[in-house]
């Protein structure tokens, strides 16, 4: 399911709840794409470390630890930046998530 989160400037973003099968095939590169540089260097180095202390084996471990945590945390930090859910359902479905209180 898709949330639409807006700014008091008018700015909308959509975002996905759940799990993200981008950050599951691509790693980091969702996150870089969408212009959180902090959490794309976080799974970076993250992977970076896990592939480097298991000769590469454990690579991927990092990428599905995030693909069920980063879209919910990239959520948080737009409600940080001022973003609220644009309609009541919204809000509805981010409380039955425990995205908010």
């Amino acid at each position: 399911m898709h949330i639409q989160l807006i700014n008091a400037a008018g700015g909308l973003k959509e975002v996905k709840l759940g799990f993200s099968w981008t950050t599951f095939f691509f790693g980091f590169f969702p996150a870089l794409f969408r212009g959180d540089l902090k959490w794309a260097a976080i799974m970076f180095v993250a992977a970076f470390a896990v592939g480097f202390f298991t000769a590469g084996i454990g690579l991927w471990v990092p990428g599905l630890i995030f693909s069920f945590i980063y879209n919910q945390m990239y959520i948080k930090e737009l409600l940080e930046k001022g973003y609220y859910p644009i309609n009541e359902h919204v809000e509805h479905q981010m409380r039955a998530r425990g995205i908010i209180a």
